[in-house]
């Protein structure tokens, strides 16, 4: 590292005899980030700005030869020339420190990349997805997991994460439900900051620290509401949809510190994110006074075309300019389009000042132009990715990850000895699909299974058959998901099993490249022949435990009425069978809750728990002209906030400090919980509230609070929250915040439906 910085050094000393001594003095770090920001533009070009603002993908093996031919040599001549300001998927220390000696050695300037990359639920050692981890409903761990992330990406040589996805959804049929923290904004919003965090630190300080990177929040605005849940489906909500439910997330990244944006794919009032000037610069850079910097996502610049909303390159690269979209992933458009548009006058050059502007100060925050190779450290990667902390890491998160649907008859926690056990089903022997989808730092086949998990406790009788494949060919990141309908010739071995054994864990649900970006469904239910597996099973053995991997809700309505033991166990990441094994056997009382709701049906979806009531809630006449379906309950299965314990919890004594408080007295909530059962346990105590009447119709609950409290067995707490103007207000349709006078109902329990009662008037 010390030769790096010495042949960095000597290279400036080169610069300076060429003339060139402006740009020492922004290498002054002495200075203000700012005067360094502005003595740098004095010296840049036109074309030397819109390349900072032009993002390109991996294209050759970068420490190999140069390439020749196609787009590979267009992107290396324009990194060799300064026209590059930002490379992505480019990973581990060799191939960054490559593109980075270009960036540095061989342009003009000497202006270093930012290397960005999908880190999603970690680099190579992979905690549960983030749909998994919001199960948690524990923000250290999720802070840490994000840490964890950031310290492997970083020690590869990356320095920016297009994560966290706060896109608050209600919707399981689109795949990218599994990349977000589910469908309440409160839950969401603390999520978000706990990510955020994690990866950059707690202050923008941190950012210059060698094991954080920069955090991104996406997609901004609204793509958690596409239509019908189709990927790069349109978006039509409401205002107060979108002030309340999915906005708030992403104002609370800006106050976090985050330094980047990703716009969405989709349109929001008819104009698509990239283009739109309401989301990008009313409300992110004017009303929310964010100074960081605003990413496409992959080529939505030109996607403008075909969204009928751009005439052609020119007109696309105007609009989302003009919008405030400061960097161009992989459109090709900013760097061929926007020079010849602002010497035309059609773009005004300080919208490229300002932009440019924004890019450059999160490099420097990084500490990029103090030493552009400080990520490009062998020993540090040696070290850091894989390790034994690291993994350790991630199974902490794994654990906590895990939900308790059911366990009527108590079959678990298994023995530790003396059970015949039955394991039934391909995915409690795969390696690959648990890790999830967005995992593409990670190798295959990397991740520990629940087979290899369990075979861990030795005491009992573990038979292993996976009764049918669930493919029927290999599914990857860019293929679609082909399953197995047909071959059933492993059931017959599979129900043998099961009859000789006391207990069956059947392991099912999604592949892990099931879910995820373009991986929308409109069939919630197991796929392939595996409820046909279940049923049959269930006939020979009906003392079954499932334990369901998944990337979202699933419809499964035999399976909550007939099976007595239910556990969620989502996509673990690399630790999944040890996180399973460990629930499983008791080692661990899965503490988790849901942070989405499962619907009993696909005609159901979007279903949630925050939802309005209707002017016909009930059947008040004994006829059918109310709210409800003929064919089904119009409950969820399972709630949001809903998750069991190994242990048992009591609520009582809910007090208000009083009945009636001014406006900006704070409201004082308490209750006492108390673990009546006989294990340890953790609970997470939810605080619901309800506007009776307000001047736009309100949620009949929303989440305003919550805390994940531990109780040895016998032990009792109390809890208390405080409720302030911020939880009791809403915005209106223009975006005003209100907080109105009136009745106020609470809940405090352990599930958005289940709990004690009271209310308070706010005059």
């Amino acid at each position: 590292m010390k030769k790096q910085i010495k042949k960095y050094a000597f290279f400036m000393l080169i610069v300076l005899a060429n003339g060139h001594a402006q740009t020492k003095k922004h290498m002054d770090a002495k200075k203000p980030i700012e005067e360094r920001i502005s003595l740098l533009m004095k010296e840049m070009t036109l074309e030397e700005k819109v390349g900072q603002m032009n993002q390109y993908n991996g294209f050759w093996d970068v420490t190999g030869p140069a390439p020749k031919g196609g787009s590979a040599e267009l992107k290396y001549e324009h990194l060799r020339k300064g026209l590059v300001g930002s490379m992505l998927t480019v990973r581990g220390v060799k191939e960054v420190r490559a593109v980075q000696k270009i960036a540095v050695e061989e342009t003009r300037l000497g202006i270093p990349l930012i290397i960005g990359f999908d880190v999603i639920h970690g680099y190579k050692t992979l905690s549960p997805i983030p749909l998994a981890e919001a199960a948690s409903w524990d923000l250290e761990a999720i802070k840490k997991s994000a840490a964890i992330a950031a310290d492997e990406a970083s020690a590869s040589g990356i320095n920016w994460t297009f994560a966290p996805n706060v896109d608050i959804t209600n919707d399981a049929r689109w795949g990218r439900v599994m990349e977000g923290a589910g469908e309440d904004p409160y839950l969401g919003s603390k999520i978000a900051i706990a990510r955020v965090h994690g990866f950059q630190g707690e202050t923008i300080a941190d950012l210059a620290k060698v094991n954080t990177i920069a955090a991104c929040a996406k997609h901004f605005a609204a793509y958690g509401f596409v239509e019908a849940g189709l990927e790069y489906n349109m978006v039509d909500i409401s205002n107060s949809k979108l002030y309340n439910s999915v906005l708030p997330p992403f104002e609370a990244t800006v106050q976090a510190g985050v330094r980047t944006f990703m716009n969405s794919f989709n349109t929001l009032n008819g104009v698509p994110a990239t283009g739109n000037v309401f989301l990008q610069r009313d409300i992110l850079k004017g009303k929310w006074k964010f100074d960081g910097f605003v990413v496409s996502d992959y080529a939505s610049v030109r996607e403008m075309i075909a969204h009928g909303y751009a005439k052609d390159e020119a007109d696309a690269t105007a609009k989302a300019v003009i919008a405030g979209s400061d960097m161009d992933m992989e459109s090709y458009l900013y760097v061929a389009k926007l020079v010849g548009l602002v010497k035309e006058g059609k773009v005004k050059e300080s919208l490229v000042d300002d932009a440019v502007r924004r890019i450059l100060r999160v490099k420097f925050e990084l500490g990029l132009f103090d030493d552009p190779y400080r990520y490009c450290d062998e020993k540090r990667e040696k070290e850091v990715v894989g390790s034994k902390a690291n993994n350790d890491g991630v199974l902490d998160m794994a654990k906590k990850s895990i939900v308790l649907l059911k366990n009527d008859k108590n079959l678990l926690p298994l023995k530790k000895s003396g059970q015949k056990i039955a394991l039934i089903g391909a995915l409690a022997n795969d390696k690959n699909s648990p890790l999830g989808s967005w995992r593409i730092a990670a190798d295959d086949n990397t991740a520990v299974s629940v087979l290899e998990g369990m075979q861990q406790y030795k005491d009992n009788q573990l038979t292993f058959e996976k009764g049918s494949d669930l493919l029927s060919q290999k599914a990857t990141f860019l293929t679609e998901t082909v399953f197995n309908t047909t071959d059933k010739s492993g059931f017959e071995a599979a129900k043998k099993a099961a009859k000789n054994a006391d207990v069956v864990v059947m392991v099912l649900g999604e592949y892990g490249f099931q879910s995820g970006e373009a991986r929308s469904r409109t069939d919630l239910n197991l796929p392939g022949l595996q409820q046909e597996l279940l049923e049959e099973i269930y006939k020979v053995n009906p003392n079954i435990v499932l334990v369901l991997n998944n990337g979202r809700p699933l419809s499964i309505p035999w399976a909550a009425e007939n099976i007595p033991t239910i556990v969620e166990a989502w996509q673990l990441g690399t630790q999944t069978g040890n996180a399973v094994a460990q629930v499983l056997y008791g080692d661990y009382n899965p503490s988790g809750k849901l942070p989405i709701s499962f619907p009993r049906n696909v005609g159901q979806v979007p279903i949630y728990y925050n939802k309005y009531s209707t002017g016909r809630p009930i059947d008040s006449d004994k006829n059918v002209f109310w709210s409800h379906y003929m064919d089904v309950e119009k409950t969820p299965q399972f709630p949001f906030g809903f998750g069991l314990s190994y242990t048992k919890f009591e609520y009582k004594n809910l007090k208000i400090n009083k009945t009636t408080f001014a406006k900006g007295e704070k409201i004082q909530v308490s209750v006492e919980v108390t673990n009546s059962g006989n294990y340890d346990g953790k609970e997470v105590v939810q605080l619901y509230i309800n506007d009776a009447v307000a001047s736009i119709v309100r949620p009949v609950k929303e989440l305003k609070g919550f805390e994940l409290v531990a109780l040895k067995k016998g032990e009792t707490k109390t809890i208390q929250f405080t409720l302030t103007e911020k939880e009791l207000g809403f915005y209106d349709n223009e975006g005003k915040f209100l907080t109105e006078p009136g009745l106020f109902n609470i809940m405090v329990g352990w599930n958005s439906n289940e709990g004690l009662t009271s209310k308070f008037e706010l005059k």
